[in-house]
């Protein structure tokens, strides 16, 4: 990727490739590692973008093959274990007639080097709310986000994958569902944790904050624990986390204002380089090494 992998301090993704000063956020990377999406919104377009590795170099990112109209919103990929499916979200149409649907998890599968035409999932996982943020164990159990259409109030539901059918999804307990609102979890693969992004909690650092909620073979989970200052930020809102498919790296948006002080005296040019970058106060997409997330288990 042209970087130096990070170590336990968050640093930029790509800056100038994924990371630009466009909002950017969401990841998912294939399982060889060859491929990385990731979502843009900019001038009212909401789009999933990715880049390959090609002879040792990573190509210019375009829309995902299976775009073929951009007035609809692609977001949130999720790529499953043996890389075949990818859910992601979408408003487009079910039914013929309807310019645009509700929020729901789409699925498309791999052929060839490309994907094929996408599909709505369906109920029991979609229904009259909005379903959002596909996350996948390793099982196929799938993790996600639902809203009624009667509230405001996002919560996490699961849905086990039974002879190939998902079965009615289940709306986790308080350890999960904590704060005034949560949204986003992504489930580690071996479903031992859970990271969500959660407002109104009392030791937040900032308005969203990252949370990690680990769970035992008992299927019984731990308290929320906030994932800390390295990672949250009072300025900024953090709802995109993701871990790459060696387990070794945690990959989180942020917005994030930059470091430095403006001048005195602003100038149009210094105002026109600082929109045009990274930390611009838009959402990156950062990277740190994963192996301290052990160390917020409870004893």
């Amino acid at each position: 990727m042209g970087q130096i992998p990070p170590g336990d301090i968050p640093e930029l993704f790509m800056p100038d490739v994924i990371s630009t000063g466009l909002y950017t956020r969401d990841m998912a990377i294939t399982p060889d590692g060859n491929e990385i999406y990731f979502c843009v919104s900019s001038m009212g377009y909401n789009l999933i973008f990715f880049t390959r590795q090609k002879n040792g170099y990573w190509t210019e990112p375009v829309p995902a093959s299976f775009i073929t109209d951009n007035k609809y919103m692609y977001y949130e990929p999720c790529i499953s274990h043996d890389g075949t499916k990818m859910l992601f979200l979408s408003n487009m149409p079910v039914d013929e007639g309807e310019e645009f649907g509700d929020q729901d998890i789409w699925v498309v599968d791999r052929e060839g080097d490309a994907w094929g035409i996408p599909y709505n999932l369906g109920p029991p996982v979609n229904s009259e709310g909005s379903e959002f943020f596909p996350s996948l164990t390793n099982d196929g159990t799938l993790y996600f986000t639902r809203q009624e259409n009667s509230s405001q109030e996002n919560s996490i539901y699961r849905s086990r994958l039974v002879d190939g059918r998902y079965t009615m999804p289940e709306k986790l307990g308080p350890e999960v569902n904590c704060g005034t609102n949560r949204f986003n979890a992504y489930i580690h693969p071996d479903e031992s944790f859970i990271i969500v992004p959660v407002i109104g909690m009392e030791d937040a650092i900032g308005g969203a904050d990252y949370y990690i909620v680990f769970r035992n073979d008992n299927d019984d989970w731990s308290a929320p624990v906030n994932m800390g200052p390295d990672i949250n930020n009072a300025t900024g809102s953090e709802w995109s986390p993701y871990i790459s498919p060696d387990g070794l790296y945690f990959f989180f948006m942020a917005s994030k204002q930059p470091e430095a002080e403006p001048p005195e005296i602003l100038t149009l040019n210094y105002l026109r380089d600082h929109l045009d970058r990274p930390q611009n106060g838009n959402a990156d997409i950062y990277w740190v090494k994963a192996d301290f997330i052990q160390s917020l288990r409870p004893e």
